[in-house]
């Protein structure tokens, strides 16, 4: 055999070899597997489309109507019953509905969920076959659901079932589909951890996204235990006026705004309303740049040390919050708690 000869079959034996591996490759019941596996629940272009949330527990959210006879079920049949509450956007804002009562939302928590459905990840497809929609907990009644909606129609509709047996993943499935996959179980926690949790109860909403910030404020006043402290904004510098007092610079004040906006609650009250004087006992007057202004009204501490804030001129001013003492600390502060503090 020539030379040329011998190397012309050379290539040609490289060539169908690599040929072969490619095709191996390609086809490899572990390659279609993992492209399989890989799926988009909601296509990421349609999360800002979302304005409402539906989540349901599905009958017999704590698991317990099997140990009951029928005298007890019937007793405890508000506890069998689905928990089914709805997350709704207005005026680009969160909103939580529950027991006939709505409250401010967490946006960063909704944002993750969201982010489950809209993030390619691993849900590998377990079972097509609606006879073993059963053994995954997914027939319907029984299972947990989520739907979310955009403005006229239902974007995403999905039945959540049991966990796998590592534990590690949750089965999921299209509404009026055979499909049947499994994946992130975190998606457990946001369906039965308690409506409470979704909460906002930021006393200025806006500043979780830090939409709002020192920033925008030009004029801050505070008036408590008979004192009055003004933080006015002088181009760079903040003068202090009301009361006399050691200046505690820049920083020290920029930071005591800082912690006013970002304060929270750990619960509304709903039995006291905006309009009642027992609020009136301490103010906080802001003053913002765009020429809004906000006014903190906070009530005397109880037996608990607790207080009640209210917030007028603000998207959450129908609410009232209640805060734990060491909160009202942060936020009430006489002239003499800043002297010596400096920059």
């Amino acid at each position: 055999m020539t030379y040329n000869k011998k190397v012309k079959v050379l290539l040609s034996a490289i060539v169908v070899l690599a040929l072969t591996y490619t095709a191996s490759f390609i086809f490899s019941p572990e390659r279609s597997n993992t492209r399989s596996a890989s799926y988009l629940w909601l296509d990421p272009k349609l999360a800002g489309s979302i304005t409402r949330i539906v989540m349901s527990t599905g009958e017999d959210p704590y698991g317990v109507g099997h140990m009951l006879d029928e005298e007890m079920r019937i007793n405890m049949s508000e506890f069998l019953e689905p928990v089914v509450f709805e997350l709704h956007k207005r005026n680009q804002s969160w909103f939580i509905k529950y027991n006939d009562r709505e409250f401010p939302a967490k946006q960063a928590r909704i944002d993750d969920l969201i982010s489950i459905f809209t993030t390619r990840s691993l849900w590998p497809v377990r079972s097509t076959n609606a006879a073993s929609h059963a053994r995954f907990d997914l027939e319907g009644k029984t299972s947990s659901r989520i739907t979310f909606f955009g403005d006229n129609s239902s974007l995403l509709d999905v039945l959540v079932g049991g966990f796998d047996p590592s534990g590690y993943e949750i089965y999921l499935r299209k509404f009026a589909q055979n499909e049947v996959r499994s994946g992130d179980n975190s998606i457990y926690t946001y369906i039965y951890s308690e409506p409470e949790t979704w909460y906002n109860l930021k006393l200025f909403p806006e500043s979780e996204n830090r939409n709002l910030d020192v920033s925008d404020v030009q004029r801050f006043s505070l008036f408590n235990e008979g004192e009055t402290i003004v933080f006015s904004r002088s181009n760079r510098e903040w003068i202090v006026s009301g009361i006399e007092m050691e200046n505690p610079g820049n920083v020290a004040i920029e930071n005591y705004i800082r912690i006013v906006l970002t304060s929270e609650g750990d619960a509304f009250e709903n039995h006291v309303f905006p309009g009642n004087p027992v609020l009136d006992y301490s103010r906080i007057i802001i003053e913002f740049g765009d020429g809004s202004i906000r006014t903190v009204r906070v009530s005397a501490a109880n037996d608990e040390n607790r207080r009640l804030v209210h917030i007028s001129g603000a998207v959450n001013s129908e609410y009232v919050y209640s805060i734990p003492l060491w909160v009202s600390l942060r936020m009430l502060r006489t002239a003499e708690s800043f002297s010596g503090i400096s920059n």
